[in-house]
This record gives structure tokens, sequence and C-alpha cells, in this order.
């Protein structure tokens, strides 16, 4: 597995809104007092991180994400609203620099980035105190199993095929019974896992490739050079224009919660 490439975060902040809408629904499920320290794992941009921080007034919100091009955005976007109520920390999950002393891990739109689960739901039980809760959604199960098959037809042709021989891919769509299995093992209780589809039309082809670019395919140009992004990136897009409906993403979002004991 190749090095994840950095993430382009202006631009993510743009096209993020499907992202950012499935999260506000997310949050909105999640009852907070408003004093609770709270961990965004995976902030990105900060769009969502800022409407976390606005529910805890009298709390912290920690803003942590693997890309430093996401947190100078995020710090950008947030420090002159929040000031001090936000911090934030470079970081890659599993990874988390925490030893209890939070009350929710939340995140969004980040898990299925996490090959390891298992371990991923270990250090999130060890961050958090006793009666704390993580409250995630990510990509799960059949998540974009028809986009990513017209990148494989894609990757296949000979232009772009040494590219990609043997790659695994980077992502981790786990199932209902995976999860919830791996949480049980993580010590967590009280689990509600769940699948719900939430597929996504994109406007025109321009919006399509602007997305796509950004946001699904950045690890297979990692693996291209430079030369040939915009080729791979028109080719999955003429291809997308094809199905029925066109330029539409079979989004799959996977639902977390639990608590510690």
């Amino acid at each position: 597995m190749t090095s994840p490439r950095e993430w382009d975060a202006a631009s993510y902040h743009q096209v993020s809104t499907p992202q950012t809408t499935w999260g506000e629904k997310v949050l909105a499920r999640l009852a907070l007092a408003g004093a609770e320290r709270v961990l965004d794992a995976g902030c990105g941009s900060g769009r969502l991180t800022a409407s976390l921080a606005a529910r805890v007034p009298e709390g912290h919100v920690t803003a942590l994400d693997r890309s430093w091009n996401m947190l100078q955005v995020a710090q950008t976007n947030l420090r002159p609203v929040f000031g001090p109520r936000v911090s934030f920390v470079q970081a890659s999950l599993p990874d988390l620099p925490f030893r209890g002393g939070l009350d929710v891990v939340f995140s969004t739109a980040t898990f299925h980035w996490v090959p390891d689960h298992a371990a991923l739901f270990a250090r999130i039980a060890g961050a958090l105190d006793r009666g704390g809760r993580l409250h995630a959604q990510c990509g799960g199960g059949p998540n974009l199993h028809d986009a990513h098959a017209l990148a494989e037809s894609v990757m296949a042709r000979p232009a772009f095929a040494p590219f990609f021989a043997g790659w695994p891919g980077v992502w981790q769509f786990a199932s209902v019974d995976e999860t919830t299995m791996r949480l049980r093992q993580a010590g967590l209780a009280d689990l509600e896992v769940w699948l719900e589809p939430a597929p996504t039309t994109l406007a025109t082809a321009d919006d399509y490739r602007a997305f796509v670019t950004t946001v699904i395919y950045h690890p297979h140009l990692a693996r291209l050079p430079d030369t040939l992004h915009a080729a791979f990136i028109d080719a999955v897009t003429a291809l997308a224009g094809e199905t029925a409906p066109p330029f539409t993403l079979d989004y799959w979002r996977l639902n977390i919660a639990a608590r510690k004991p």
C-alpha cells in the first residue's frame, strides 16, 4: 500500500456538501449537555466541527486529522469563531494520543480510510472515560461498489494498468456484523450499528469530475504520474455519464453508536 496522498483541503471544503449533510444528521442524533470533552476524529476542513463546537458551549472539541492541509483550513475557519474551545491535533487513526479524558468520540466519513478497525475501536475505548460514547458514521458494506467498478475498468486499460498491479486499495468498508463484533471485542456496550443507502447524484459532468477527483479517486491518482491524472478522471467521468442515472455515486453509510461501560 502506498503512502496516502495529501488532501486538497480547499477543494474538499468546497465540494464536501454530501459528507457535511450526512454528518449534520448524525450530529442531530447525538444528545449533548453542552459541557462535554469531544474528539472529532477526522475533522477534515472543519465544516462539521463548527456545528459540533456550537453544541458544547461549555465544553471543548479536539479536531484531529491525519492531513496537515485539512488542519490548516480547519484552523483558519474555526479559530476566529471558537478560540481556545477548539484545539487541533495531527495524528493518523488508529493512533489516538489520548488515554481517557474524553466524553465523546465523534466521527463521520473517516473510519473507512482506516484499515484496522479492531485497533481503531480499541484505541477509542481507551480514549473514553467510563460512560463515554462513540458516535460515528462512515462508508460500509457495499459503499461505492459501482463507483469503484468504473475505476477498475479504467485501471485495466493499458495506459494505467502497470500502476495498479497488485494494488489492494485503501478502504475498509465493514459490514454491520463485522463492526458489531469489533466493538464488542474492544469492550464497548449499548451497541447500535446499521447501514443506510445514501445515493448521491452530481448535477453535471464538471461537478462529478471535481467531486471524485477530490473525494473518491485521489488514492488512485496518487499511483499515477501527474501527466495521467486528467486522462484517468476523464475516462471515469465518461463512463459515469453512461450510467442510469448519470453521475450517481452509490454511497452506503455505516452508523455506529456505543458506550464505554
